[in-house]
């Protein structure tokens, strides 16, 4: 809305807008597009190591997550967005922490979850609580629990994988992966999270170009390098190395591209270091202690619960504020 005022002959205009009042390059569609090119090489990861099949599971991952929101914003008469990139990023996501080989059918259920459940109820884009991929897997983790623990290997991939992910053989075996194979891909796990090698490729470019701030994945690998080293000081024969930690299972995956949603966690730098913190030591509690060998997916989604409350005791002191001055 554009205000005319007159003053003393002169007529000014004086524009005002809702918010966002600051901008940047970035647009949604812009942001939501450069992610899913920096999934590129884990894409490309998981269809070397486990086979041709897995893109059958996230191109299904994909059209039903982009299908599912089309489908609600049509019957709520809402503008849609589905070309904005953030549907297909959803669905490319949820993919990339499934098995390899998992069912096509319970592929398109976690998607319509993930944006139904984990983003639409909410009011779409921008006002989800929790990571919507991440609900979805949640899902199909009680859902389906033995299909989605479950880690086949395929006679068409490149290189050979082992049918234990190194968490689980590491947790009910006491076998330690070599870090070479976790930082490469040759192992057991999601689509996604075995190749180090091409997560951290995608993860340090969108540092790069400034889409993802450094502060959560570096407060993350602090976290878990700081919590696995106390506890491998304890007892080295019970407790892996903080190294494994880091290599091991989705860490490195969530830390790049699930913990940095813009719209699930904290806007202030200190709140990010709180967040990041605190998901390595809910991780580390549930890997060490808990039922599963692998948590970082309900970690993440603990600590978005508590984002609000992070940015509310983290804002930045005003300059020139006086502490219980009155309003």
């Amino acid at each position: 809305m554009t205000v005319t005022i007159t003053e003393a002959g002169n007529t000014n205009k004086l524009e005002l807008t809702t918010s966002p009042h600051l901008h940047n390059q970035w647009t949604t569609k812009k942001v939501m597009w450069m992610v899913v090119a920096a999934l590129a090489p884990s894409l490309l990861a998981a269809v070397l190591f486990f086979g041709i099949y897995q893109l059958l599971i996230i191109t299904t991952a994909v059209v039903f997550a982009v299908g599912t929101e089309y489908a609600i914003q049509t019957v709520r008469k809402q503008k849609l967005s589905v070309v904005d990139g953030s549907a297909a990023l959803t669905g490319l996501l949820l993919a990339l922490t499934l098995p390899p080989n998992f069912s096509l059918s319970s592929t398109a259920i976690g998607s319509i979850v993930a944006i139904g459940l984990g983003k639409q109820i909410f009011g779409g884009l921008g006002y989800n609580i929790f990571n919507p991929a991440l609900v979805g897997r949640a899902f199909l983790q009680a859902a389906f629990p033995v299909a989605i623990t479950t880690w086949s290997t395929n006679k068409f991939a490149v290189d050979s994988v082992t049918s234990a992910t190194p968490l689980a053989a590491f947790k009910f075996d006491r076998i330690t992966a070599g870090l070479s194979e976790m930082f490469l891909g040759s192992t057991g796990g999601s689509l996604g999270e075995t190749s180090a090698l091409a997560i951290l490729i995608g993860g340090i470019f969108l540092i790069a170009v400034g889409i993802v701030n450094w502060r959560i994945p570096f407060s993350m690998i602090i976290g878990m390098i700081v919590f696995g080293a106390i506890f491998n000081f304890i007892d080295p024969v019970k407790y892996p190395a903080p190294l494994f930690h880091l290599f091991a299972g989705g860490f490195l995956f969530a830390a790049f591209f699930m913990a940095t949603d813009w719209v699930t966690s904290p806007v202030t730098n200190k709140g990010m270091w709180i967040f990041g913190f605190g998901i390595s030591f809910v991780l580390i509690v549930i890997r060490l202690f808990g039922g599963l060998p692998e948590g970082v997916m309900y970690s993440i989604l603990f600590m978005n619960a508590f984002v609000p409350i992070i940015n509310r005791v983290t804002i930045p002191k005003i300059f020139g504020s006086v502490k219980g001055a009155a309003a």
